[in-house]
């Protein structure tokens, strides 16, 4: 019957500490799959950004001179990408191949003008931004005028700080939950074992002796449920990668290093702290009063 009751209890303290990981695990999870998305809508939303165009349409009989200078010039700037110089035979060539017609064969002569496509740098993709660009630019005589889509711009900002809110906010409330779930969780492993934290504290066990197998216990439960989070997110990220393909590449270390971390830390820290909490709770309380709780 002795050796009947130590494997229950041996089954019990198992399976609840099982519970307990695998809980933490999920909630890891959860919170690292918000932080992924946060910063793949922030990856994407610079992808997009770069790719707005910013048309320098230069004016008819520009010197070669010229616009080596004006190229030269955006590239030494902060809001040039990269550009790309489409002369008058180019642009001809893909309005023939975008619309099909040959504008030369009604007019006789090619009314297109040669260009520079000016691809922004994330930060300088917004309305505001561009209208300081061409500011700059008006000391250029070779430039005839500026083109780009404006609404399509400020519609893109829009989007990205809508999506941004919305995920935010999302993660603010997942935080929050997380917390309390990990804390109720780790406070139901501690609360089975009051009666061990009084009987070592009435024998005269110092407070440090008896925080330390619990807090051994919770970093070793924090590295366990980290590592389960992160193979589970890793299998997710597999998958989108796999259904996606080579639209987009989701392995970039910029986001896996910052989501493991985030993972990690929040693992250890809030098992950590709800461990001490949690044993500083009992080891303050009678005897008698933990028959009430």
């Amino acid at each position: 019957m002795a050796y009947s009751s130590s494997k229950q209890r041996k089954d019990s303290f198992f399976n609840l500490h099982f519970t307990s990981t695998i809980s933490i695990s999920l909630v890891l999870f959860m919170v690292g799959l918000i932080t992924f998305l946060f910063l793949l809508t922030k990856e994407i939303a610079t992808f997009t950004k770069e790719h707005v165009t910013l048309s320098i349409i230069l004016k008819e009989n520009t010197s070669d001179q010229d616009i080596k200078r004006l190229q030269n010039y955006l590239m030494a700037t902060d809001f040039t990408k990269r550009q790309e110089y489409i002369s008058k035979e180019i642009a001809l060539a893909e309005h023939i191949k975008g619309l099909g017609e040959d504008p030369t064969e009604l007019l006789g002569f090619n009314p297109l003008r040669a260009s520079i496509e000016v691809y922004l740098n994330a930060d300088y993709a917004q309305t505001d931004s561009i209208e300081k660009i061409e500011n700059k630019l008006q000391s250029f005589t070779s430039i005839e005028e500026f083109v780009y889509q404006k609404d399509m711009i400020q519609m893109l900002n829009e989007n990205v700080s809508r999506v941004s809110i919305i995920l935010s906010s999302i993660a603010i409330i997942l935080l929050f939950i997380s917390i309390v779930l990990i804390n109720n969780t780790i406070r139901i492993s501690v609360y089975s074992k009051r009666f061990i934290i009084n009987t070592m504290k009435l024998v005269g066990a110092r407070a440090l002796f008896i925080r330390r197998p619990f807090l051994k216990r919770s970093l070793i439960n924090s590295i366990v449920a980290a590592v389960i989070a992160l193979v589970l997110l890793g299998a997710a990220v597999w998958y989108v990668q796999s259904e996606i393909g080579d639209v987009m590449n989701l392995y970039e270390w910029h986001i896996i290093l910052p989501v493991s971390a985030v993972v990690i830390i929040f693992s250890f820290c809030i098992t950590m702290l709800s461990t001490l909490f949690g044993v500083n709770r009992y080891l303050h309380m009678k005897t008698d009063d933990l028959y009430y709780i």
